[in-house]
């Protein structure tokens, strides 16, 4: 039977580096590609790299890359037949989802409904209990009582954590060791939860002191099958932003890898799910491990895999998107190797990493064997405002975790970005740091370290 034809044109519902990517997927896979910009980032370099780009609107967020009806008129103009929403913005609304299908546009990523059922954290804890996902004691669903709290919480034991339900990156999370931090924690999360995501609800789970942060980067097609490529650990963040990702997670047994992974896709299949997906645990020190929240987009820190699988990430979203299985089964599945990745931010770490926009005069990558750097900035780039302040990853792959240290200690020395102040030296400083060396840190580590 003939596969399902890909796309003719995509159009690419985001900027930057996942953009660029994007962008050159679709010019292996010969679709073409539509990029869409904010007046912010008019002129930058890689939107001559689409076949076609188009301005949506001013440089705040909501005036261009979260305004869906601007986006569909750019599909609609340019008679894209997909719409890939790279991550952050818009790639996991589901509302976005809905519209493109009414518009007889494919998003390339999961349906609207199973997005919505593994988007909302409530929901998603419901589903993974019936997939037997291991998750946090906690809330059946959403409280709306604080004396059900309170009683939650005496039940499981503090310390426990207050989540948005729809939440993410930090955001309306509150942490509570007693009753009265709790009390007040739920009025404060509630709140910000409603301001950032529109949606208030919050639930109360336990809370792991020195956890790990361990991903399994899954993916689905249509056809109902989903495989896992392994895991990921992003155990060194700072107020739950990721700094370094890694695969495979440094000391983790084999059967609780096994475990954690063959989970994760047990909960991809139980919500009919295609696309890519990142289903995230927290392993405690014993390495029980306990579902924390899944992403329903492709992930930033994707290529760390791609580097240990040889697996096309995007590519494969594409073609599930399209109708075509998965061209392989977890059998045909291996890894090889070590690979990290460090994410370059326009920050500061001397001055608590404040922001540090501004034009790049000298922009010089490294290079060399197993060197990978996924970025849009060049020399002559202006870091711009609006947006996050990721403007480069830097990965390497190597044999073993030992060399891949090596590696990315030597590509770093390598790294020139000026005037801008980057987080260049603050990822050296962690190559040479014993704990990391050693691997296993927990979530909180780089905060303490911080701190001496």
């Amino acid at each position: 039977m003939p596969s399902p034809p890909l796309f003719s044109r995509i159009l690419i519902a985001n900027r930057g580096e996942i953009a660029l990517r994007i962008i050159r997927a679709c010019r292996e896979m010969g679709i073409e590609s539509v990029a869409v910009f904010s007046e912010a980032d008019r002129g930058a370099p890689y939107l001559r790299m689409a076949d076609r780009a188009i301005c949506i609107g001013a440089g705040p967020a909501a005036e261009s890359y979260l305004n869906i009806p601007r986006i569909i008129s750019a599909a609609e103009i340019s008679n894209a037949d997909a719409i890939h929403p790279g991550y952050g913005f818009l790639a996991e609304n589901a509302h976005f989802a809905e519209v493109c299908r009414d518009c007889r546009i494919e998003f390339i990523g999961p349906s609207p409904e199973a997005m919505a059922k593994l988007g909302d954290k409530v929901s998603c804890k419901q589903t993974a209990r019936a997939a037997k996902v291991p998750v946090f004691p906690g809330s059946d669903g959403a409280i709306e009582d604080e004396e059900v709290a309170v009683q939650v919480a005496q039940k499981i034991g503090y310390p426990v954590i207050v989540k948005a339900a729809a939440g993410g990156g930090g955001r309306g999370m509150r942490v509570a060791h007693n009753e009265i931090a709790l009390r007040a924690g739920l009025k404060s999360a509630t709140q910000e939860a409603a301001a950032a995501f529109g949606n208030g609800a919050v639930y109360i789970e336990k809370f792991l002191e020195r956890a790990r942060h361990v991903e399994v980067q899954v993916l689905g097609d249509k056809q109902g099958n989903a495989v896992h490529l392994y895991e990921r650990d992003c155990s060194v963040q700072r107020r739950h932003q990721k700094l370094i990702e890694e695969a495979p997670g440094p000391g983790i047994d084999p059967k609780k890898r096994e475990e954690v992974c063959k989970s994760a896709a047990r909960l991809i299949r139980a919500a009919n799910y295609h696309g890519a997906a990142t289903v995230e645990f927290l392993m405690d020190e014993k390495q029980n491990f306990y579902l924390l929240e899944v992403n329903t987009r492709v992930q930033v820190e994707h290529p760390v895999t791609e580097l240990i699988t040889g697996i096309d990430i995007v590519r494969t979203m594409i073609e599930a998107a399209a109708g075509r299985p998965l061209p392989f089964r977890q059998r045909d599945i291996v890894t090889r190797g070590h690979a990290i990745e460090c994410r370059i931010n326009a920050e500061d770490p001397a001055r608590n990493f404040a922001p540090s926009p501004g034009a790049i005069t000298r922009f010089e990558p490294p290079g060399g064997p197993g060197v990978r750097v996924d970025t849009h900035a060049v020399t002559g780039y202006r870091v711009p405002t609006n947006y996050d302040s990721m403007i480069c990853k830097l990965l390497v792959h190597a044999d073993d975790r030992e060399r891949a240290i090596a590696r990315m200690s030597r590509a770093l020395r390598e790294f020139v970005i000026e005037p801008i102040k980057t987080t260049i030296p603050l990822h050296r400083e962690l190559m040479n740091d014993a704990g990391f060396s050693r691997g296993g840190v927990d979530i909180h580590y780089l905060e303490r370290l911080l701190k001496k």
